[in-house]
């Protein structure tokens, strides 16, 4: 992975070198996965007004080709969410991949049914 592809924004957040690193590795398996993501961008925020179990907010912005997939999670802790948005957005590609290939497959059916 180009860590050009990836941005880490923290908003009232404090972002250690380590924390940056965590979300590069847990991303890593996304870009793994699709090769055609262009762009992602991870946002943390931390919101004290924010009851304990949804302080920590996570959210994801993937840039491919066609729409763009976006997520939101918010949990207790900061790694935590970063977990669940990693597993959210892993979910999303999977279904858009696999709805690609329903897409696809049911195209070519209809052209060769045509032809007939």
């Amino acid at each position: 992975m180009n860590h050009n592809d990836l941005i880490v924004s923290g908003i009232h957040l404090d972002l250690t070198p380590s924390l940056k690193q965590f979300v590069h590795d847990k991303t890593d398996r996304l870009f793994r996965h699709e090769e055609r993501i262009i762009r992602m961008r991870v946002e943390l925020e931390c919101d004290p007004k924010q009851d304990v179990a949804h302080r920590f907010t996570a959210k994801g912005h993937i840039s491919v080709n066609g729409a763009d997939l976006n997520a939101s999670v918010a949990s207790d802790e900061c790694h935590k969410s970063v977990d669940l948005l990693v597993d959210k957005l892993d979910r999303m590609l999977a279904k858009r991949h696999e709805l690609k290939k329903v897409r696809r497959h049911s195209a070519s059916l209809t052209t060769l049914t045509d032809v007939a």
